[in-house]
């Protein structure tokens, strides 16, 4: 069975093909984000991803969504070099949609991938630019060079349910490596090296994430059973 989400209305992320699944912790050390390991979740060939914020077995579905869950999906399906606004910098070029998780990945050592950009005619900024933009798991940002080459992690497949104890919240999918995302009317979004997923259920951009998972003070109540519905 190959590697893919389908979103299910007003249900579940139904994984498929045997995805890896982790939980991640943001965690901040010297001056930059970083992914800690969680706690160790169970692997499986099929499981469903609760995406309603109210399961009991956090990050796996319990089957509450489908009493009162309204999921609908209301994000711009348009591909992302389409939504992006290109900013140009001196030393390299990047692209921005806006799309955010509010991981924090964009700031280094005190400053932004947008302040980065603009001392990228120098080398350590240009390599940290790289890194900020390349580590956001919204996939927000993409850089490039003058030429158009795009700087860009290979990234493997697999899923990190992710936490942010900083904040003292739960954030949420990290989608990387390129599996597709299927929406419940069938049609499949652009597929991305890195998206970030909504699992609080309060997103405005359903299926991603718009960080209201922080306003809400979203907290999983971290199950973690893989679910079957008998």
């Amino acid at each position: 069975m190959d590697m893919g989400i389908r979103i299910t209305e007003d249900g579940p992320y139904i994984v498929t093909g045997g995805v890896p699944i982790y939980e991640k912790r943001i965690v901040k050390r010297d001056g930059v984000y970083v992914w800690e390991d969680g706690r160790e979740l169970p692997q499986a060939e099929v499981y469903a991803l609760c995406r309603c914020g109210k399961s009991g077995n956090a990050p796996f579905c319990d089957g509450t969504s489908h009493k009162r869950f309204k999921g609908k999906e209301t994000a711009d399906r348009r591909p992302y070099g389409e939504r992006a606004e290109k900013l140009e910098g001196p030393g390299m070029d990047m692209l921005d949609d806006v799309r955010c998780g509010k991981a924090m990945f964009c700031h280094r050592h005190g400053k932004s991938t947008w302040e980065l950009l603009k001392q990228s005619d120098d080398p350590d900024a240009r390599n940290e630019l790289i890194r900020a933009a390349c580590e956001c798991p919204a996939g927000r940002t993409v850089v490039m060079d003058k030429d158009g080459t795009v700087r860009e992690d290979r990234l493997e497949p697999a899923i990190y349910i992710v936490q942010d104890p900083e904040r003292n919240v739960s954030s949420g999918i990290y989608v990387m490596g390129g599996i597709p995302i299927t929406s419940a009317d069938g049609e499949v979004y652009e597929v991305r090296n890195r998206v970030l997923l909504c699992r609080c259920g309060a997103s405005r951009n359903k299926p991603f994430c718009d960080a209201t998972h922080i306003n809400a003070m979203y907290k999983d109540t971290r199950g973690g059973s893989i679910f079957r519905k008998k």
